[in-house]
C-alpha cells in the first residue's frame, strides 16, 4: 500500500497521543457530570477547571474564567458576533459591524444573517496578500459601530492580519474587537493582552486536539447575549452538559502547543521553505498567494497556471499526497474561493490553486517526495490543456 503524505493540517490535525491518553479516563471510569456535587462530579469539575487554565495560559488570558468552552471555532464565532451584536443593539442602539472580505464563512455567514435582521455590515477589501488597510478601517467606523471582527490568520493563504493595529484604532473609539484565531492559536505566540482583543475564537482540532471542542475568550467586562439557554453551565454563558473528555483533550492540546511551539515553528518554517524553493525550481508559471513575511508557518498557497485545482488534488491523492484547493465546488459548478477573489486573482488562476499546509509530523523526506511528484503531475495536466499550449 502506498504511503500517504498528509499536507492538509489547516483543515484538521491528528489527535496527539498524549491528548488521547488524557481523554480516555474521562470516557471510562471518570465519567461524572461536571455539574454533580458528588465525588464523580467534583472529579469532572476539577478536570474541566484544569483544562480551562491550560487554555487561558496558552493565550495569555488573565483568568481562566475568561474562557468559555464551545463546540469549536464556528460556535465561538457565532457566539462572539451574535451575542455582542444583540446586546449592544438593545443597549446602545448601534447596529454596524466591520469585518473583512476574507473571513471564514463562520464569520461571513453570521454577519449576513445579522444583515437580514436590521444590522449593517462593512466588508473591508484587502490587498493582494489578503491584509486589510488600517486607513480603510478608520474610514469604515461610524458612530453606530458596535464590533470589529477581523481574523488573525487566514485559513487559505496563511496571511496574518495586523490585529494589534486594528485594536489600537478600535480602542480610540471604544469598540470591542473579535478575532477568529482558529488557525493561529497553537502555531503562533498568541497573547490576548498584547493583541488587545475583547473576544478570540479557537478550535481544538487545529492544534492536535479533538474535533468538536473549541473555546471563546471573553475579556472580563465584555457582555454577550447567550446563544443557548438551559442550565447554568459555563458560568451561565453556555447551557448544556460539558463534554468532559473533549474539554480535557482541548486543555492538554493547549498545554502541548505552548510547550513545543518554538520547535514546531522552526521545523515548519524549514519544511515550507524547502517546499517553496523546490516547486519554484522545477515549475514555471506558478504564483504564491500568502504574504511573504506575515504568514503562518507551514502554509503555502500556490496557483498553478493552466491547471484545474480539483483535478490536481485528485491526481495528487492518487500519488499519495493529500492537499486541499483554494476553490470550492458549489451546485456542480466550480466557483473561485471568496478569499482568492478578494485578492484579485483572475477566476482561471484562482481555480488552479492548491493549499499545502504542513504539520509537526511531516519530514524532509516527505517534502522531497512532494517536490518530485507535484511538478510531474502539473506538467502532465498542462500537456493536456489546450489553453496552456496556446499560451506557450
Amino acid at each position: 500500500m502506498m504511503k500517504q503524505i498528509y499536507l492538509d493540517h489547516n483543515a484538521t490535525t491528528p489527535v496527539h497521543p498524549e491528548v488521547l491518553e488524557a481523554m480516555l479516563p474521562y470516557m471510562t471510569e471518570h465519567f461524572g457530570n461536571g455539574s454533580s456535587i458528588h465525588s464523580y462530579g467534583r472529579e469532572a469539575r476539577n478536570a474541566i477547571d484544569t483544562a480551562r487554565e491550560q487554555v487561558a495560559d496558552l493565550i495569555g488570558a488573565k483568568s481562566p474564567t475568561e474562557i468559555v468552552c464551545t463546540s469549536g471555532g464556528t460556535e465561538s464565532d457565532n457566539y462572539a458576533i451574535k451575542g455582542l451584536a444583540e446586546l449592544q443593539k438593545s443597549r446602545r442602539g448601534g447596529n454596524h459591524i466591520v469585518t473583512s472580505a476574507v473571513e471564514h464563512h463562520a464569520v461571513l455567514h453570521t454577519c449576513q444573517y445579522l444583515e437580514k435582521r436590521g444590522f449593517e455590515v462593512t466588508y473591508l477589501p484587502v490587498d493582494r496578500y489578503g491584509r486589510i488597510r488600517i486607513e480603510e478601517l478608520r474610514e469604515a467606523i461610524r458612530d453606530t459601530t458596535i464590533l470589529i471582527s477581523i481574523m488573525h490568520a487566514n485559513n487559505e493563504t496563511g496571511t496574518i492580519a495586523p490585529i494589534e493595529e486594528v485594536c489600537e484604532v478600535a480602542r480610540e473609539q471604544r469598540i470591542p474587537v473579535h478575532t477568529d484565531a482558529v488557525q493561529s492559536v497553537g502555531k503562533l505566540s498568541v497573547d490576548v493582552q498584547e493583541l488587545g482583543v475583547s473576544l478570540l475564537s479557537l478550535s481544538g482540532h487545529k492544534m492536535y486536539g479533538p474535533k468538536g471542542l473549541g473555546a471563546l475568550y471573553i475579556r472580563r467586562g465584555t457582555r454577550l447575549e447567550n446563544l443557548m439557554h438551559g442550565g447554568s453551565h459555563e458560568r451561565n454563558r453556555r447551557a448544556g452538559s460539558e463534554n468532559v473528555p473533549g474539554i480535557v483533550g482541548l486543555g492538554k492540546a493547549a498545554e502541548l502547543a505552548k510547550k513545543h511551539r518554538e520547535a514546531n515553528v522552526e521545523h515548519l518554517n524549514q519544511l515550507t521553505a524547502k517546499l517553496r524553493d523546490g516547486l519554484h525550481e522545477r515549475l514555471d508559471h506558478i504564483h504564491e498567494n500568502g504574504h511573504p513575511e506575515h504568514c503562518l508557518p507551514g502554509t503555502l498557497n500556490i496557483s498553478f497556471e493552466s491547471v484545474e485545482g480539483e483535478s490536481l488534488i485528485l491526481r495528487l491523492d492518487m500519488e499519495g499526497i493529500c492537499v486541499s484547493t483554494g476553490s470550492a465546488c458549489t451546485s456542480g459548478s466550480m466557483e473561485p474561493s471568496h478569499v482568492l477573489a478578494a485578492l484579485g486573482l483572475p477566476p482561471q488562476l484562482a481555480q488552479g490553486t492548491v493549499r499545502f499546509s504542513l504539520g509537526k509530523n511531516n519530514t524532509a523526506e516527505e517534502i522531497d517526495e512532494v517536490i518530485e511528484k507535484v511538478p510531474k503531475v502539473v506538467e502532465q495536466m498542462r500537456a493536456m490543456s489546450p489553453a496552456y499550449k496556446r499560451g506557450r
